[in-house]
């Protein structure tokens, strides 16, 4: 899966399975609390029946003539019973309480009137612990519900994601076919060109700076650069990197050589510092793509006359040009593929994706500072 699939799925599956859970979560909190009003409700309505008892049993008592009075105790709760001027008479709570209580936290009371006074007591209360058992399993109940709906809907959502990025797919595959079928038509000829250029400039056949074979040496560059950074694109997920030994230092001059054509066509003022035998371990081609994709880039946006800076160090490659700069806005962006902050130039918006993939492949550090009208430089940074 390609990572603008990626990045589509996981957007729609953050979305989906978002909205889906504050929805599940919502009415899930809702059963909650109303099943536990019904399950208080229900132990409320037990106490009350306890109440109904224990009064029986006081009228019961208050019409017996045994001299020995027991007070009806409960196993399950506690009860007290109180004078018509809400003074405690006798209970079986471990303190004493008065009749106004205020309903303690995992407790549940209930107080009725006593008519007629049995034994002096106008008022009783009884009380009794909150039975957490089923309200525990109701909250497991919810829980395994919940989980069990998460992996559903999980599953749901990446089947309706897989149909979602489906098109996009269809299209990046068409897509790549198209540039796997170009690229392949276009070595050929490309190969040709820069064949006969390297013969007429090697024999000596040809007017000494002639500008015809300037722009036909820049045009077949440029079409070999474009060329391979097309390959890279649609073989980057099979590319296999080899890591070799890298003089960073020689290759930087090697591929000035190679762009000076460009730079002097543009009429700049090129200007390269090098570090000696700088080294780095990575994949050839990989270097030789930072730096063509840096050094074009810098070349293309620049302005005519303009400056050009390359410098190594043995941390660091950058690249500063005087150039059309780059709006603030779009430095967040800017290393997207197809992102083009300016289309008034040439190109396909790849070459800073592919610098970005390089990058990322090594853990290497890309800094862009960028002034609209005043120029930009790129940094690569690499830890030795």
């Amino acid at each position: 899966m390609l990572r603008s699939e990626k990045r589509s799925l996981i957007r729609f599956l953050i979305i989906y399975l978002g909205s889906t859970f504050i929805l599940f979560s919502i009415a899930s909190w809702l059963f909650y609390i109303s099943s536990k009003h019904h399950l208080l409700d229900k132990q409320r309505e037990s106490l009350k029946y306890e109440a109904e008892h224990i009064k029986s049993q006081l009228r019961i008592l208050h019409q017996s003539n045994d001299a020995k009075l027991i007070y009806p105790n409960e196993k399950d709760s506690q009860s007290a019973i109180y004078n018509v001027d809400k003074e405690y008479i006798f209970g079986t709570f471990q303190t004493k309480q008065s009749l106004d209580i205020n309903k303690y936290e995992n407790r549940l009371y209930h107080s009725m009137k006593v008519e007629p006074y049995y034994l002096g007591a106008a008022y009783l209360v009884v009380a009794k612990d909150i039975n957490f058992e089923p309200i525990g399993k109701l909250q497991r109940n919810i829980f395994l519900f919940m989980l069990g709906a998460g992996l559903f809907f999980t599953m749901l959502g990446y089947f309706l994601g897989k149909l979602f990025v489906a098109p996009m797919r269809d299209a990046m595959e068409k897509m790549n076919h198209f540039i796997q079928d170009t690229t392949h038509e276009l070595n050929t000829p490309i190969s040709t060109i820069l064949t006969n250029i390297e013969m007429i400039e090697t024999f000596g056949k040809h007017k000494e700076n002639s500008t015809e074979l300037k722009r036909i040496e820049i045009a077949s560059k440029t079409l070999s650069r474009i060329y391979d950074d097309l390959t890279y694109i649609n073989l980057n997920h099979k590319y296999h990197r080899q890591i070799v030994t890298v003089n960073m230092s020689r290759l930087v001059e090697e591929r000035m050589v190679y762009f000076s054509a460009m730079a002097e066509a543009k009429g700049l003022d090129v200007t390269v510092t090098t570090d000696p035998n700088v080294i780095l371990q990575i994949d050839k081609n990989d270097a030789i793509r930072l730096l063509d994709n840096l050094i074009s880039n810098a070349i293309k946006y620049n302005r005519s006359k303009g400056l050009l800076h390359v410098t190594l160090t043995e941390d660091l490659f950058s690249v500063r040009d005087t150039g059309i700069g780059i709006r603030s806005k779009d430095l967040s962006t800017i290393m997207q593929r197809f992102k083009r902050a300016n289309k008034s130039e040439g190109g396909f918006g790849i070459g800073l994706d592919i610098v970005n993939q390089v990058v990322s492949s090594y853990g290497f550090v890309l800094e862009i500072n960028s002034k609209e009208g005043e120029g930009t430089e790129v940094r690569v940074k690499w830890e030795k």
